[in-house]
């Protein structure tokens, strides 16, 4: 079965400071969704799955999804707050979605049974990602096996605050541990981590290998997602009600704890950049200038 890409959308704009303003990085009004589409569209992908919020398909379907509609099926997921567990509801004054395992089994009826890869909405990957995941999808695997594209460290910081990573242990191409860090910043040539609100830093070499949520799963890996987030969510709701979630690496490792799955790693030698903060555009257009000087796009990127 050919596979999708799934693209997790439904935080999009939240630090940036929303969709409404999410401003274009090239001349011709394209933003990073764009090129990480093209990109995905030249390796071998044909329809793309935007999961998003309900409330904002107006906006992204005429920010985005139509123009993209033109150059590939595009589907929607909406990512509900109430969709929970039997026996769950909402906390009270909840905005925040339940992060990326969620909207992952939030797009499981959109992805029917075929092997996706899933990407976040506001990162540029570079085109080898797409190239060795669709690759890897498109070929047999072993049975529980899914795949993981990891870049080193140092090229995916920001100079303007602090970013989340999925930090990796690798041996014999295989993770063999992975834990979400949510504070690291540039330190030296490599990044730092805090999990004291910045009184204390653990640093961090810069070639270490990290997740930047590209993962390449079979569709046997959603039912392990929603183990992991039935088994924690009642212990993280009572923990932080209003803005716990349930990350993609913590459920791949506790998969891979169980036996339940074997992820291969790809690595990727590009460089990663994204629009975490409004500080960051002016470096996000001049990378894009960049990448069309040395011939990776055409102008305009997307043809008539």
């Amino acid at each position: 079965m050919q596979p999708v890409l799934v693209i997790m959308a439904a935080g999009m704009g939240s630090r940036y400071g929303g969709l409404k303003q999410m401003d274009p990085v090239d001349p011709a009004g394209d933003l990073i969704i764009d090129f990480s589409i093209y990109d995905a569209l030249k390796a071998g992908f044909a329809e793309v799955i935007f999961i998003i919020k309900e409330e904002l398909e107006g906006d992204f379907r005429s920010a985005i999804g139509d123009r993209i509609s033109h150059h590939a099926r595009v589907r929607y997921a909406f990512q509900r707050l109430d969709a929970l567990p039997e026996g769950f509801q909402v906390p009270q004054g909840r905005v925040k979605p339940w992060g990326t395992t969620h909207a992952l089994l939030c797009a499981g009826e959109a992805i029917g049974g075929r092997p996706f890869c899933a990407i976040n909405a506001d990162d540029y990957y570079g085109p080898t990602a797409y190239q060795r995941i669709h690759q890897y999808l498109c070929s047999p695997r072993p049975q529980g096996e899914h795949a993981l594209v990891a870049w080193q460290l140092a090229n995916t910081l920001t100079d303007h605050g602090s970013v989340a990573r999925g930090i990796c242990a690798v041996e014999d191409e295989h993770l063999t541990h992975i834990v979400e860090r949510k504070a690291i910043i540039r330190q030296g040539d490599g990044g730092a981590f805090t999990e004291d609100g910045g009184a204390t830093y653990t640093p961090l070499p810069g070639n270490t290998p990290v997740s930047m949520n590209f993962w390449g799963f079979g569709p046997e890996m959603l039912p392990l997602l929603d183990r992991n987030f039935r088994e924690h969510l009642q212990a993280g709701m009572e923990a932080d009600p209003l803005k716990y979630e349930d990350l993609l690496p913590n459920a791949v490792q506790a998969a891979m704890a169980r036996g339940d799955a074997s992820i291969r790693v790809l690595r990727s030698p590009d460089t990663w950049f994204g629009v975490t903060y409004k500080a960051d555009k002016p470096q996000v257009v001049a990378s894009i200038a960049a990448c069309k000087a040395r011939g990776l796009y055409p102008e305009p990127l997307w043809q008539a």
